[in-house]
């Protein structure tokens, strides 16, 4: 999966500017490739509304 940041962290829960650290985010336009397992999906959920996710095609799931 492709998440990139969209919104500013400024004003955030200090919780979810933990997780966008965690995913690897932390300005706006940055651009992370995960895998997708349950763990990645939770914390996408967590500050999804920072956030454009994309699906890629042709990756494997495991």
């Amino acid at each position: 999966m492709k998440v990139q940041q969209i919104k500013s962290s400024i004003d955030v829960d200090k919780r979810h500017k933990l997780t966008l650290k965690a995913l690897g985010l932390g300005r706006i336009g940055k651009t992370k490739i995960h895998k997708d397992t349950p763990q990645i999906r939770g914390m996408i959920n967590q500050v999804a509304y920072l956030l454009k996710v994309e699906e890629i095609e042709g990756e494997e799931k495991k």
